[in-house]
């Protein structure tokens, strides 16, 4: 069966983990890695009653022990791979400390460098190919004030992902990139910021379904036309 890895798994009604539901209905069996277990089992849970299948792993997307564990267990049959995992840091420059500068990019860039390397690695070593997937945001496209850190780490991913899908699109790796240019409407807003949700309103967050359509969509791209990046917003985003 082949395997798909989705990095940054948290809630249910979360972006990470209806990629992993959805891919589990594409037939895939799914690694379903994040920081937090009972998240974990709640998406794997999911997947099984849908009659799918799916594992959790706890992984540090910074650890490269993790992370290089996370890849072995997918064996040699890795289809996809996602790198979902982000963090972000809004704060003025002056009053940021370089911990807090630099845990943004190795949460977003550093580990998104160590996800690509070994999924690069396992489909190069399968010589079969495969899809490798980051999850972008509107800072990946432009500096924003009180954003500088998750900005500069952000954009710093788009850039290393392009360079790995130019660098290895000749040997079947197909690298993509995700702009999610908006407020997903998933647990995160409505449950830990109601009030921006309820001001937002439906119409004005983005419908994770949607998203994951976004995924697929690349996922299933031939290799004679493929599309390196795709961006995702409401029709009320000011872009």
């Amino acid at each position: 069966m082949n395997t798909a890895i989705v990095s940054g798994v948290g809630p249910l009604e979360g972006l990470g983990a209806q990629l992993c539901v959805r891919f589990a209905k594409e037939g895939l069996h799914v690694l379903v890695a994040g920081r937090t277990d009972h998240k974990l089992e709640a998406v794997v849970a999911e997947i099984k009653a849908r009659g799918g299948s799916a594992e959790w792993v706890v992984a540090d997307a910074t650890d490269e022990t993790a992370t290089q564990d996370l890849f072995a267990r997918a064996g040699d049959q890795l289809e996809l791979a996602i790198y979902n995992t982000g963090n972000n840091t809004p704060g003025r420059i002056i009053d940021m400390s370089s911990d807090f500068f630099a845990n943004s990019w190795r949460v977003c860039c550093f580990g998104g460098f160590l996800f690509g390397r070994e999924a690069i690695k396992r489909f190069a070593a399968q010589k079969t190919g495969g899809t490798l997937l980051f999850t972008g945001a509107s800072a990946s496209l432009r500096g924003r004030a009180n954003f500088g850190a998750f900005n500069s780490s952000k954009a710093g991913l788009r850039t290393l992902a392009q360079a790995m899908a130019k660098e290895y699109a000749e040997d079947g790796v197909h690298v993509g990139h995700v702009v999610v240019d908006g407020p997903i409407a998933g647990e995160k807003i409505k449950r830990g910021l109601p009030e921006y949700a309820q001001k937002l309103g439906e119409d004005g967050m983005i419908n994770i379904d949607g998203i994951v359509d976004g995924f697929v969509y690349l996922y299933r791209q031939p290799a004679q036309a493929w599309t390196f990046e795709l961006d995702v917003r409401t029709s009320k985003e000011k872009w």
